[in-house]
């Protein structure tokens, strides 16, 4: 049996959550342009009010958070993100690089 990818897992630990209201993943049309090109996170969560400390979550997924890891130009644009969402951050949304659901978990708490 093939191991399930970990995209896969975690599409699967938002479906089965009860804090989860609704996610997307998002389509490869959905970008942000950077200096670098455009780039396109993975997922939107909206969480039900009241569990989490925030409501909505852009969330790009990695098996692996070493810089390493990554490729310096796609690095480079999760960190032209994560000063685009940091700069437009009203407390309902939040971005990061998430591993997994417990790791995402982890950032909204």
């Amino acid at each position: 049996m093939a191991e399930k990818s970990g995209e896969r897992r975690f599409a699967e630990d938002l479906d089965s959550a009860a804090e989860v209201c609704v996610y997307a993943k998002l389509p490869k049309g959905f970008n942000i342009p950077t200096p670098l090109g455009h780039y396109s996170p993975d997922w939107a969560i909206a969480f039900n009010e009241g569990t989490v400390k925030h409501i909505y979550f852009i969330a790009e997924t990695k098996g692996s958070m070493s810089s390493i890891d990554l490729r310096p130009i796609e690095k480079a644009k999760i960190d032209c993100a994560r000063v685009l969402f940091n700069k437009m951050n009203t407390n309902t949304v939040k971005y990061d690089v998430v591993k997994s659901y417990q790791d995402l978990l982890n950032k909204i708490q």
